[in-house]
């Protein structure tokens, strides 16, 4: 408690020491959520907050800025004003240790684990808003804040393992020494990793912890198997840490940093663990046991264990291969970011450019390289590596004191975040007014004081990661001593290729022959062909982590003779050790795009464009890109090939920002809807032009295309088809139009429909734009193309079933005059808000879960769409959600599912427990979805998948590896099929 201890100043009360505060954005709106608070008080109580916040002027802007930004923090403060008052007047250094001290003693004594899981929460909750308090007020520093935090997370963990070792000392199955602490002895280790492990846990962290056992040091009834035994325990841990209750939960657990997660048991013994390190430990494995502490059960068997891990931790001599995978994983993290400036909007100030990780990295790889000869190195905490470094004279004390107050300042946006709603996200505002409520939220006056800062700190973290290792002789790659011109008869060149994997070496030397020998028309300069050579190795390299390595050099050589002049780019490639690695991470791993740049190899020109890896652009900016691309097209067949050329651009460009993971899947999402938005009202109004010339128009025409499934609900992917349904009317007693070759109503619509599809389907020199999906029309296949609103709205009301209804809660106008569109959005807020028979709709919805299941299967967990607990359950129960409850709470209403869930628990029709499942479950189904969409045609085989593709997807599921992937999946689906069955057979 030392750390969180440092800041105690007299003995003024807490609400007397806050120098910060918020500044208020809508401050009418915070005070009216204040006074409403306030009068639902008992008269004492509301005259106590009254009169605080009014002493202490800072104290009401501290409120009163949590009251508008932080929900999460606001609750806490609603439901237990008592709790609150008690926090400011209390000295926070000591309260904290004296909660921690309630709840060990409560946890002690408990009778059983409901009881131990109550007081635990109640811990978590106090101290929460008391740590955020001294955060917000200014009261802690980083440091201090998140030692407060550590110190929480370890003395539950240390209660949990306490109680559940003390139940089964009681059941005769553990035999100890002193029952009152039968953790002593008694061989389980619990390992805090990462920031518990240093002390550094952020505000709504999870916490990393690996159970390990030794079962020569406990001792184990004789009919009691360890395997089991300590797994049930490690189970038992999670359970009570995490579980959701009416109290909430104290800390989300994961146990997947243990070796091999997704084939081992959540607790591993100690020599199966020393085993796999000695034997297929990784260099990240090292560089996350630098952290790694002993924090609950069997300590000094902990240390024990750590001390005869030291070896392969701290190595003392650094071999070639070990530095080499330093650099890997440096070049794993520094994604291709073109030349542009660091984000503001939607920047993840952990995992982006100049984040946080980065100076984790920055400190720990350093520990890693020097560590094993120099021991003052192997310290856990970041800035205290810093400090060691800067004394070692590793690095200058410059570098350490930017570094140190870059770190301090992202660590603050990141528990601000964080304290919004209690969720464990690291990525700002994705809009220029959440970003301004945000800097208002921090102590800002405004978005530009705040983004200055942010800027600053971000270019200046970058810089001194980009320069890590700079000038280290070891760093540049020895390029193998081979003639890439010599052809398949040279027995080194064949050596050297099929030692980096290639199936087929003779075939991929024969290749590469025809390159240098300049055959190809962009390589017929010899400047060129040098250039060319420049960066050959690196791109076999790359190519050779590929799925079918062979075949991607197939697509860069279709890409080779595809160029016209190829000067420009190949000297570009042989400057930019990144681009090439871009480019070899594109053929190699996502087939889809390489087939794009091997047969458009101009679409290259976006990557070249500096503004691209900057911010997304909105949709105001595809608009006006499109309108340019579009401007001198002077014919029809020439729109719709620079139609085509806009949009596999586009769909190129998005996902080689997924691949190089400088975009979230969210922003991914809204770009490929944002793209396919503009296209089909570019198509609408072009088609709806083109045919009044050749046939009139009918009076009072209208039309409208209504977006369904994945465009509706903005949830696009790289293959996404569109659903779509064309909506018209007119004026039903003048039907026939008044062109020369004049329609009548229906046909005239019909045949217009169709035209539509086929300027969408029709193949050109640029492909197909998309396909089109058509069957969520009324009727499917048998029905109309187009359908005539009074149709579609009698269809809807007497003929529609559950299922149609279910799709319908995504359906979005996505062109239409402003009326029209109007008159079909409250048509299906109608439908929707109608009142429902809560079991028939139930029933419905899990027979056509089951015959979902019985045509495409539910137990590959590879296919996230289909499987028990995957996409199609998130999304039936969201839509469940919508149709039970909007007749009477319609603000549940949206088309996309993760803000359906947000409303669900505001509207208090969905447990908070329950969305927290769903969400982030949501969220990892969505950053996998949008990667395997790009990269895999087929089902997806991760024994076959090539290392560049596992790697993207633990970048995806923000993991360490894809063993960790597998195992967080196999999770998340196990949970989301449970919580689907409960609420489906629970009826409100």
């Amino acid at each position: 408690m030392t750390s969180a201890r440092a800041g105690a100043t007299g003995l003024r009360p807490l609400a007397a020491r806050f120098v910060t505060n918020p500044e208020s954005f809508a401050p009418d709106e915070a005070q009216q959520r204040i006074a409403g608070w306030l009068a639902d008080l008992a008269p004492g109580e509301a005259e106590a907050w009254r009169e605080a916040m009014t002493t202490h002027p800072r104290t009401g802007a501290i409120v009163s800025g949590i009251a508008e930004f932080s929900p999460y923090l606001f609750d806490l403060i609603r439901l237990d004003p008592v709790r609150g008052l008690r926090l400011l007047a209390c000295q926070p250094e000591e309260h904290i240790a004296t909660l921690i001290a309630q709840a060990r003693q409560e946890a002690a004594s408990a009778a059983d684990e409901a009881t131990v899981m109550v007081a635990l929460r109640r811990l978590k909750a106090e101290a929460a808003l008391l740590i955020a308090l001294c955060d917000i007020g200014g009261v802690w520093s980083v440091a201090q804040v998140t030692a407060a935090l550590t110190d929480v997370a370890v003395a539950a963990v240390q209660c949990a393992v306490r109680f559940l070792l003390s139940q089964e000392v009681e059941r005769g199955r553990l035999l100890v020494k002193d029952a009152q602490h039968p953790e002593e002895g008694s061989g389980l280790i619990v390992l805090a990793m990462g920031k518990m492990g240093a002390g550094e846990l952020n505000f709504s962290s999870d916490i990393d912890l690996i159970v390990f056992y030794d079962p020569d040091k406990g001792q184990l009834s004789e009919s009691v198997e360890a395997s089991p035994f300590f797994a049930r325990l490690a189970q038992g841990i999670a359970r009570i840490l995490q579980q959701r209750t009416g109290d909430g939960y104290v800390f989300r657990v994961d146990l997947r940093l243990r070796p091999d997660p997704a084939s081992t048991p959540p607790a591993v013994s100690v020599e199966a663990a020393m085993n796999y390190y000695e034997r297929e430990g990784r260099t990240w494995e090292r560089a996350a046991m630098i952290k790694a502490r002993p924090c609950a059960g069997d300590i000094p068997a902990g240390e024990a264990m750590l001390s005869e891990i030291s070896p392969f931790v701290w190595r003392k001599h650094l071999d070639f291969a070990a530095l080499t995978d330093v650099h890997d994983m440096k070049r794993q993290m520094q994604s291709f970011r073109g030349q542009s400036e660091i984000s503001v909007e939607g920047h993840n100030v952990k995992v982006g450019r100049g984040g946080i990780r980065e100076i984790e990295f920055f400190a720990q790889t350093q520990q890693l390289i020097a560590g094993g000869r120099h021991p003052e190195l192997r310290v856990r905490p970041t800035l205290k590596a810093l400090d060691v470094l800067a004394a070692d004279k590793w690095i200058t004390a410059e570098v350490r004191d930017e570094l140190a107050r870059a770190y301090d300042f992202l660590r603050r946006v990141e528990h601000r975040i964080q304290m919004i709603a209690d969720e464990q996200t690291h990525t700002l505002p994705a809009d220029r007014e959440g970003i301004e409520r945000f800097a208002r939220f921090f102590g800002y006056a405004d978005r530009a004081a705040f983004a200055a800062d942010l800027l600053r700190h971000l270019n200046c973290v970058q810089g001194h990661y980009e320069r890590l290792f700079e000038g280290d002789p070891t760093e540049p790659e020895k390029a193998p001593d081979v003639d890439y011109g010599a052809g398949p008869d040279d027995a080194r060149l064949i050596d050297q290729l099929r030692r980096l994997g290639f199936k087929s070496p003779k075939t991929v030397a024969e290749t590469v022959q025809h390159w240098m020998a300049g055959e190809y028309r962009a390589l017929k300069v010899e400047a060129t062909r040098e250039a060319l050579h420049e960066f050959l190795p690196n791109l076999l390299r790359g190519l050779s982590r590929a799925e079918h390595p062979d075949a991607a050099v197939n697509e860069f050589d279709r890409f080779l003779q595809a160029l016209t002049r190829g000067g420009r780019l190949i000297s570009l490639l042989a400057q930019n050790k990144d681009v090439v690695a871009l480019v070899a991470l594109i053929l190699g791993a996502a087939p889809r795009l390489g087939d794009m740049l091997a047969r458009h190899p101009q679409i290259m020109d976006g990557l070249i464009d500096p503004r691209f890896f900057g911010a997304m652009p909105d949709r105001d900016e595809l608009s006006a890109r499109l309108a340019a691309t579009l401007a001198d097209a002077d014919s029809y067949e020439e729109f719709l090939d620079r139609l085509r050329m806009f949009g596999q651009e586009s769909l190129f460009l998005i996902g080689t920002r997924i691949l190089s993971g400088t975009v979230s899947a969210q922003q991914a999402s809204t770009a490929f809807g944002d793209v396919a938005e503009g296209i089909v009202r570019t198509v609408h109004d072009l088609t709806a032009r083109q045919f009044v010339e050749q046939h009139g128009s009918i009076k009072d025409q209208q039309s409208a295309i209504l977006a369904m499934g994945k465009l509706g609900g903005r949830e696009m992917t790289a293959s996404s088809d569109l659903d779509l349904i064309l909506i018209y009317d007119f004026d039903h007693d003048n039907p026939d139009s008044d062109g020369k070759r004049s329609l009548h109503g229906a046909q005239y619509f019909a045949r217009y429909t169709q035209r539509l599809i086929s300027a969408f389907t029709t193949r050109t020199n640029y492909g197909v734009l998309y396909d089109i999906d058509m069957r969520l029309r009324p009727s499917g296949r048998a029905g109309p193309v187009a359908t005539r609103i009074d149709s579609f709205a009698d269809y809807q009301d007497n003929e529609a079933w559950t299922w149609e209804h279910m799709a319908l809660t995504r359906a979005r106008v996505i062109s239409a005059q402003p009326v029209f569109q109007k008159q079909i959005e409250d048509l299906i807020a109608r439908v929707l808000m109608r009142p429902r028979d809560i079991d028939i709709i139930a029933n419905d919805v899990l027979e056509m879960r089951q015959a979902v299941a019985d045509e495409k299967g539910d137990s590959d967990i590879w296919d996230l769409k289909y499987a028990a607990g995957g996409i199609v359950d998130i999304e039936f129960l969201a839509q469940y959600l919508q149709l039970i409850h909007a007749a009477e709470k319609p603000g549940i209403l949206n088309v996309n599912t993760m803000q359906v869930y947000d409303n669900a628990v505001k509207l208090g029709v969905l447990a908070s427990s329950d969305a927290d499942i769903l969400r982030p479950a949501a969220r990892l189904y969505q950053n996998l979805t949008q990667v395997l969409r790009l990269c895999v045609s087929e089902t997806f085989k991760p024994d076959t998948a090539g290392e560049d593709l596992l790697r993207v997807m633990a970048r995806a599921a923000d993991a360490p590896d894809f063993s960790a992937v597998e195992a967080r999946l196999r999770e998340t689906q196990a949970e989301v099929r449970e919580l689907f069955l409960k609420l489906m057979q629970a009826r409100p």
